[in-house]
């Protein structure tokens, strides 16, 4: 399971487990960004295709749900989206990230392509924390 969003030019792939918090925290990150002036989209929610081209990892959006994400209590609805984007930080839900993680924790290899990565219970407030990691990380601002 993996939703993937787009800010600025920088894909973020969101995995965890069902019920995780994965949409919440996608629309999240696509508010935060589009209220710092960044442009944001929804790419996939729940099933999320990657591919790797260039020794780039791709993630684009599975049909029959292209273009929808699930927001708790109203079920499926409709999100302006993008078809494809180049993956540039993976955010694992579902943990409790460590205070201060060795090197080898903020990294993930994803079909022979290593990314940074964050490990963290989705709650209020952590996607400003991701909008700092992707700043830091992967180059965006």
């Amino acid at each position: 399971h993996a939703s993937a969003v787009v800010i600025g030019e920088a894909g973020i792939l969101i995995r965890g487990p069902s019920g995780a918090g994965k949409s919440s925290l996608a629309l999240a990150l696509i508010g935060l960004a589009q209220a710092r002036g960044h442009f944001s989209r929804l790419v996939a929610d729940d099933r999320t295709e990657i591919t790797v081209r260039a020794g780039r990892l791709l993630a684009a959006p599975v049909p029959p749900i292209e273009g929808m994400i699930e927001r708790r209590g109203l079920g499926l609805t409709p999100e302006p989206h993008l078809a494809t984007v180049v993956i540039r930080l993976v955010i694992d839900c579902g943990a409790e990230p460590e205070r201060m993680p060795e090197p080898e924790a903020l990294v993930e290899t994803i079909a022979g392509v290593t990314l940074p990565r964050l490990t963290l219970l989705p709650k209020a407030g952590d996607e400003g924390l991701i909008l700092t990691a992707l700043a830091l990380f992967a180059g965006s601002d």
